[in-house]
């Protein structure tokens, strides 16, 4: 299994916000089962790798069903064979660290 961040950007709308178009992609999400969480400036979503490939072409195209003249997305993957990494555990990791660190002195 694997994590995805995707942030999409739509290009040539009649507005600069992204809102709309960011709550679309909720929505798709959360019909397709995957476990996902949003976040300021992407989406994380975990799955197989073809998964994650799949729904990034299904979000990519989202914008244009709404009249973007142009899309542009970025996305992460990250697949560590052998290590099963969920949503939010590097974060953790860090913040633990962080902690431990602390306590230290």
């Amino acid at each position: 299994m694997a994590l995805l961040q995707i942030a999409i950007i739509p290009i040539g709308t009649q507005t600069a916000s992204v809102g709309v178009y960011v709550a679309d992609v909720q929505r798709l999400l959360k019909q397709s089962g995957l476990q996902y969480e949003l976040q300021d400036m992407g989406t994380i979503i975990y799955g197989s790798v073809a998964e994650l490939f799949s729904i990034a072409e299904e979000i990519h195209r989202l914008p244009f069903s709404k009249g973007a003249k142009r899309v542009v997305t970025h996305i992460f993957i990250d697949e560590h064979l052998g290590v099963d990494k969920h949503i939010g555990d590097k974060k953790n990791a860090v913040l633990n660290s962080i902690e431990e660190r602390d306590n230290e002195k």
